[in-house]
């Protein structure tokens, strides 16, 4: 029997970062699955050239992260099917599949009011359309919330300690300016880094006055920042799956997908730099500070009474004055964000997650998800999972 062919795909995806080993880690899940393929693969930096063989290559496919527009131009020479992993504003037509950042700055904007800040500030760049993004649905999603942003744009072109400086100042002084305590989104790790850098040069602290959340959590600079930086964590394992599963189907002569597809981030990895409850009330600061430190456990009104020295209309009529919700609904909102994480994170049951997140029946947690979430326990999962 004629042996079937493999596929032969290039990898066009830098290395050097840790969202990106995540996309080639999805990648690699959708090729034992489905494969094999012949994959190319080297070690890359973004700003890295394509390869010098590309222009004479007789592969299938290719999945790339496009830095210049000489790059997109020669992989479109190929005239192979091509999956761009990367938002880009250069001139080309190749299927995209990555990061939901629409959904990224109303997920920060959420992270930093339930928490209490009601003064918000965003430090974005506008060399990309994704940070141009990030930065409108937070201001958006804050606005919404009947609060006004505060925004600064970050200059490009660091290169030289004297630009370094010059930019850290800039910062520094619209970091005192802030009205506080404030809530601060960075549309990058890096942007959130260089904050977190200002607000130690301002002698504004971290997180009682300015609370900080990047994007991406690149590990390296989210835990050598100080504090350590909370960021938002994408679904690069699944993204690069999706990426992968379409880029199968071109090769196999299906037309490439209608629009965009775009991947909701996984969730908010909470570090020192936002860990904080900004509330003016110390009792429901404190009620608060409980609720999501015993979301795993079957915790009541009445359960909350017996550590709170408040009756129960008072703590009601507080809460809602604070944060809009009642204390029932602020246990429920940290019971299903409990319930997701583990979605996510685990392979648990749903009896087992059930059981750990203070539902008495994994029935009426399904009820509760579907109810409040627009899906149940089921779609949650396997819409954040690859495969």
């Amino acid at each position: 029997m004629a042996r079937k062919r493999i596929p032969h795909v290039a990898l066009l995806i830098e290395t050097s970062r840790s969202y990106t080993r995540g996309l080639l880690r999805g990648i690699r899940h959708y090729v034992s699955e489905h494969g094999p393929w012949s994959l190319f693969m080297e070690q890359r930096a973004l700003e890295s050239s394509p390869p010098p063989w590309l222009g004479n290559w007789q592969g299938d496919g290719i999945l790339t992260r496009t830095w210049t527009q000489a790059t997109a131009d020669a992989i479109r020479r190929t005239k192979v099917p091509t999956v761009e992993l990367r938002a880009t504003k250069l001139r080309h037509r190749f299927p995209f599949v990555g990061v939901d950042n629409g959904a990224l700055g109303r997920m920060v904007a959420e992270h930093l009011a339930e928490r209490g800040f009601r003064n918000f500030a965003c430090y974005d760049i506008d060399s990309e359309i994704f940070f141009e993004k990030r930065r409108d649905n937070f201001v958006a999603t804050v606005q919404a919330m009947g609060f006004d942003c505060h925004v600064l744009h970050a200059p490009e072109g660091r290169e030289k300690p004297r630009q370094w400086e010059a930019q850290q100042r800039r910062l520094v002084q619209w970091l005192i300016d802030l009205p506080k305590p404030v809530g601060i989104m960075a549309c990058t790790d890096q942007l959130g880094y260089w904050v977190l850098d200002a607000c130690l040069r301002a002698g504004v602290a971290v997180p009682e006055q300015a609370a900080v959340v990047g994007a991406e959590n690149d590990e390296s600079l989210c835990t050598m920042s100080s504090p350590p930086l909370s960021s938002v964590q994408f679904n690069a394992e699944r993204i690069g799956y999706e990426a992968a599963a379409v880029l199968d189907r071109m090769m196999r002569g299906d037309s490439p997908p209608a629009g965009p597809i775009e991947i909701e981030p996984r969730g908010i990895v909470t570090r020192p730099s936002s860990d904080i409850v900004a509330i003016d009330d110390p009792v429901v600061a404190e009620a608060v500070t409980y609720i999501r430190d015993h979301a795993d456990a079957a915790l009541s009104v009445e359960d909350l009474l017996d550590v709170i020295p408040i009756s129960r209309s008072a703590l009601e009529r507080r809460m809602r004055a604070a944060l809009g919700r009642s204390p029932k609904a602020e246990i429920l909102r940290a019971q299903l964000n409990r319930v997701k994480q583990l979605l996510c994170d685990t392979d648990l049951s749903l009896a087992a997650i059930a059981d750990r997140c203070g539902f008495n029946h994994p029935q009426y947690m399904s009820h509760i998800f579907k109810k409040k979430l627009g899906q149940t326990p089921g779609q949650y999962r396997s819409m954040t999972r690859p495969g």
